[in-house]
């Protein structure tokens, strides 16, 4: 073997150990804890805490007899409330949003204050139906002004 063929493994087998080292920084078990607030009677909020379990979520589970509290501590604007708030990793995530949105925000960690989807649409996730009614909806990337930009789609009309 020459010199050139055992620096060029070498170097080849360091890249793949600092691209995983990093890959699991990434998913480390520490950026997956969520902690989500609700009132005692949703049972949607279950739901979309299943959802987010099984998408390999830890979650902590308060219940308050409100929200608010919680909600306009973290500059989250009313009308984008919804039914519970999470918080992971320094932001918030308010109502039914897709456990993939949350993952590519602690990926792609903009410089905002968390993810939204106001209201309840049918079909989000612990907001499905029996007859599988879906409503499109947008998770929204709430900004650090309380201005908002769509971060994701969700069930376009066909």
């Amino acid at each position: 073997m020459t010199t050139a063929y055992l620096h060029r493994r070498l170097f080849l087998g360091a890249a793949v150990s600092v691209a995983l080292a990093g890959a699991a920084c990434a998913q480390s078990p520490s950026a997956r804890n969520l902690t989500v607030f609700k009132t005692p009677t949703c049972a949607c909020c279950d739901a979309w805490i299943t959802h987010m379990r099984q998408a390999g979520f830890t979650t902590t589970i308060t219940v308050l007899p409100s929200l608010q509290s919680v909600r306009s501590s973290r500059g989250l604007p009313d009308n984008l409330a919804s039914c519970h708030t999470g918080l992971i990793d320094g932001y918030f995530v308010e109502g039914h949003v897709p456990a993939g949105d949350v993952i590519r925000l602690l990926v792609e960690r903009p410089t905002a204050l968390g993810l939204a989807v106001p209201a309840m649409p049918l079909g989000s996730p612990g907001m499905e139906t029996p007859q599988g009614d879906k409503e499109p909806y947008d998770t929204l990337l709430v900004l650090r002004s309380g201005a908002t930009r769509v971060f994701a789609r969700h069930n376009p009309p066909t």
